[in-house]
């Protein structure tokens, strides 16, 4: 099985590209979000591979981060979802805010994603929530870790505060926002809780 493959980009379209390697020319699929991030041709390319082996073809799907690329294989698992349908969602929508939306059940999210229905939107909910590849170092912080780092703690500005203000900056209802971080630090005690770990509770609250 092919890992990743690095030679100089050959061609590229926003649907695939070649990578010669060594007098040899690779076909990979890409989805348009590692299309933006491709050097021009001529210039070296490194791609996360994931290949797609059946009876009648073979395919090689390429994407700049290895979180793509896990999320790519999650999403192939769920029931009609195939690869062109994967690669169609990674182009639409960011690892990031898709981690977001499978959190918070947000159907009409989903369901505006070309190619997406609503019974597609509703079965990548039942079946992902929770489970995509989340980003843990400095580097590469998820949605979830921003929100909760540019409302940090400061001065006399309360955990509750912070997490209510960071559920707000991701599109929730003030209200609904401070019902749930209330109803979470009732059940907890907020001295055992990070800033991050009330933010990523709250969103499985709104999401129930």
């Amino acid at each position: 099985m092919i890992a990743h493959l690095q030679g100089v980009l050959e061609t590229k379209h926003t649907e695939h590209i070649i990578i010669d390697i060594q007098g040899i020319g690779y076909l990979v699929s890409i989805p348009l979000s590692t299309f933006y991030q491709l050097p021009e041709p001529g210039e070296r390319v490194k791609l996360f591979i994931y290949t797609y082996l059946r009876e009648d073809c073979l395919q090689l799907f390429g994407f700049m981060t290895m979180e793509e690329k896990k999320t790519f294989e999650l999403l192939i698992k769920v029931s009609k979802v195939g690869p062109k349908l994967a690669l169609n969602v990674l182009s639409h929508i960011s690892t990031e805010e898709l981690q977001v939306a499978l959190l918070s059940s947000d159907i009409h999210r989903l369901n505006s994603i070309p190619g997406i229905g609503e019974k597609t939107a509703r079965r990548l909910v039942l079946e992902l929530k929770d489970k995509l590849p989340r980003a843990d170092d400095d580097k590469h912080p998820s949605m979830v870790q921003r929100a909760a780092h540019s409302f940090s703690p400061q001065g006399n500005t309360s955990m509750r505060e912070d997490a209510v203000s960071a559920l707000i900056g991701l599109g929730y209802n003030r209200l609904l926002a401070e019902r749930a971080v209330n109803q979470i630090m009732q059940r907890q005690i907020p001295s055992e809780l990070s800033i991050e770990e009330l933010i990523k509770k709250a969103l499985y609250q709104l999401a129930t």
